[in-house]
């Protein structure tokens, strides 16, 4: 576990090196956050608790979607683009003589990562959202305590799937394309277009039950009080479970089939 937690370490340090980027990330998602804010304020004030919202929590909804934004990597990214470039390279081999698991340590990679993304880039478009708009945020700790775990549950389950596609670099050597439609698919049923209590029925009902909703509608609903608690964080866990799951299988077929490029 110690070299999991270095990695881990290592990667929040590295992150937290690139502050331009921070900086610029930070007022990129605020701006992002006013106009979807006046976006859905105007969308709200012709359809009322739309989705089961107030026009507040519809307000709090897109802060919440701004702050874990890149926290989830609900566009891609993350570890995934180093993985594909050392599998591109033949550095992957390298990785697999580790005396560590692969998947693990992407996992604690990737977690690193998110930790700093979470407090250095996410949370101050929302205080910033929560100043401006006065949203309607809760005072009890244990709300604020079930939506960091549920966080943290939405980026291991988008590690899994992010992780799936980055393997599919073995077969297809370029998954940038693939990468691509994952991203695309994770905003749609993330929920990071419209909640999707607004999509129709049998979409909602469909959307709601795949692992991408644990990237944003989950923790959302965890934290405005709109959802079983313990149910919704069993949820997670089980996607949680089935995607590593999943990876670890793939992983197992993937590496055995391994070419070094140039040699």
């Amino acid at each position: 576990m110690t070299v999991y937690a270095a990695v881990f370490r290592r990667s929040f340090r590295r992150y937290s090196t690139y502050r331009a980027a921070t900086f610029a990330g930070i007022f990129t998602n605020t701006i992002f956050g006013f106009i979807m804010a006046y976006t859905y304020i105007a969308l709200w004030k012709v359809r009322p608790h739309l989705g089961g919202y107030d026009k507040s929590q519809a307000v709090t909804y897109v802060f919440i979607g701004q702050a874990l934004l890149i926290t989830c990597a609900i566009f891609g990214g993350g570890f995934s683009e180093d993985f594909a470039e050392r599998v591109r390279n033949g550095d992957i081999a390298i990785d697999l003589y580790r005396p560590v698991d692969l998947q693990g340590w992407w996992l604690a990679s990737d977690l690193g990562r998110a930790a700093f993304h979470l407090t250095g880039r996410g949370l101050p478009p929302l205080l910033i959202g929560a100043v401006v708009f006065r949203l309607p945020l809760p005072t009890n700790p244990l709300t604020w305590l079930a939506f960091a775990v549920s966080i943290f549950l939405g980026v291991v389950v988008s590690f899994g799937l992010r992780y799936l596609v980055a393997l599919a670099g073995f077969w297809l050597l370029d998954a940038r394309g693939l990468e691509q439609l994952a991203g695309l698919l994770a905003m749609f049923m993330s929920g990071m277009v419209l909640p999707l209590t607004v999509f129709p029925s049998w979409l909602g009902s469909l959307a709601r039950n795949l692992p991408w909703s644990s990237l944003l509608q989950v923790p959302v609903d965890v934290l405005l009080g709109k959802a079983d608690v313990l149910a919704s964080l069993r949820f997670e866990a089980l996607w949680a479970i089935v995607v590593l799951l999943l990876g670890r299988a793939a992983t197992a077929v993937a590496t055995r089939r391994v070419v070094v490029q140039g040699g």
